[in-house]
This record gives C-alpha cells, sequence and structure tokens, in this order.
C-alpha cells in the first residue's frame, strides 16, 4: 500500500471540500498517508511529458462563468506561474509578455480554442488524452508531494458561490 492522493483544486467550491474530506476521512481509517496535488499540476506534468523539452506548457481550465483556471510551466516542468483565474482575454493579454507562445492543454483550452489560437498558443486535438486529468500524473506527484493537513489545503481562485449570492443578495435588499 501507498498514499492515498486527492485533488486539491483548482475546482468547485463543494468538489474541493467532498474530494478533501473523503481522502481525510480514507487516511484516518485505513492509516495511510495522504498527499494532495494541484489539478493544474497533473495537467502540466502530461504536457512535459509529451511536448519538447523546452517548450512551456499552459495548463488551463474551464472554470465555468466564462473564466479559466490557468497555470504555466517550464518545459523541465517548473511552475512558473502560480494558479490563477481569469477571463480568457486577460490571459491572452498575459500571453502576449512571453518570448514564445506555450502549448496549451485542458478544458479551457479545449473551451477557448479560438481565444488562446489568437495568441500563438498551440491546442492539440480536442480528443488527444493530454486534455484529461489522468490517475498516473497524480499519483506520480502524491509520491512527491509533502503529505499531512499542510499537502491538503484547498486551491480556491475565486470566493464561493453562496458569498457572491449573498452579495447580490444584500444589495438588492438596500435597494
Amino acid at each position: 500500500m501507498g498514499t492515498i492522493a486527492a485533488g486539491r483544486g483548482p475546482g468547485s467550491f463543494v468538489g474541493i471540500r467532498i474530494g478533501l474530506a473523503t481522502a481525510r476521512g480514507l487516511a484516518t481509517s485505513t492509516g495511510l498517508p495522504v498527499a494532495g496535488v494541484c489539478t493544474l499540476d497533473t495537467l502540466g506534468r502530461a504536457m512535459v511529458e509529451s511536448a519538447p523539452a523546452e517548450a512551456p506548457s499552459l495548463a488551463v481550465l474551464d472554470a465555468r462563468r466564462g473564466e479559466v483556471f490557468a497555470a504555466l510551466y517550464s518545459g523541465a516542468g517548473e511552475r512558473l506561474w502560480e494558479p490563477f483565474v481569469t477571463s480568457p482575454e486577460a490571459l491572452g493579454e498575459r500571453l502576449a509578455g512571453l518570448s514564445s507562445p506555450p502549448g496549451a492543454a485542458g478544458s479551457g483550452a479545449v473551451r477557448f480554442r479560438d481565444e488562446l489560437a489568437s495568441r500563438g498558443v498551440e491546442v492539440p486535438d480536442d480528443g488527444d488524452p493530454v486534455h484529461r486529468v489522468a490517475a498516473r500524473y497524480v499519483c506520480a506527484l502524491a509520491t512527491g508531494a509533502a503529505g499531512g493537513e499542510d499537502g491538503l489545503a484547498p486551491i480556491y481562485l475565486r470566493v464561493p458561490d453562496a458569498e457572491r449570492w449573498r452579495e447580490r443578495d444584500g444589495e438588492r435588499t438596500s435597494e
């Protein structure tokens, strides 16, 4: 037996919480160590293995609401940009500052292919496995990750919907 791996996000607030709570419960009941993994890092790892060594890679997840979660990786797999949430247009502007466009993969790269391609970013065909979060990369990254509670800190890049609704409803009440 090895380690229990859990996705830390970014993703949906509730989905991340359920996944991390399940991992904690399994770790407690089995006595196995648990490690959390950034979802973008798994896509980045897959792209590094499938791309030329010097090419940068952009992991892009569809964050819904017309936004993406993204992170940039060097050809060696080092994270160059920490995970962030932004609009596809703002991501394109940020990419304009790079010396050469990266390759991109993930659900956000597929959904916003046209916006990325306008900046010279290459996105593999929709059916390419590099767009999916693969268990083998989750496991590989978990093996090298620090375990324990600190390793399970969720990666939330925006406020939960409930807070947005509360603010919206508070504005309506004050009108």
